[in-house]
């Protein structure tokens, strides 16, 4: 499971949620605005494959929120076109 914290507050510590690797939720107001899926790369490790982890990584946090890709693209594609008409 993914910490939930504020915008503030990664503001605060963003040099350790970036080292710690963990999925971060973040909130403003009490609402999820956005997730932080790291792609933390070991020695020897490709980017293709620490892509890969991560991708993994956000299919767990997917499922958590109880959403699937297809649901995903379609809220991104609905607010794309709302922004594409501002």
């Amino acid at each position: 499971m993914s910490e939930r914290i504020g915008v503030r507050e990664l503001r605060q510590k963003l040099a350790e949620y970036l080292e710690s690797g963990e999925p971060i939720e973040v909130t403003r107001h009490g609402q999820t605005v956005g997730f932080f899926i790291p792609v933390p790369r070991r020695p020897g490790q490709g980017e293709r494959e620490a892509l890969l982890a991560a991708g993994r990584r956000m299919d767990e946090e997917l499922a958590r929120l109880g959403l699937t890709e297809d649901e995903l693209l379609a809220d991104f594609r609905r607010w794309r076109a709302t922004r594409r008409g501002k």
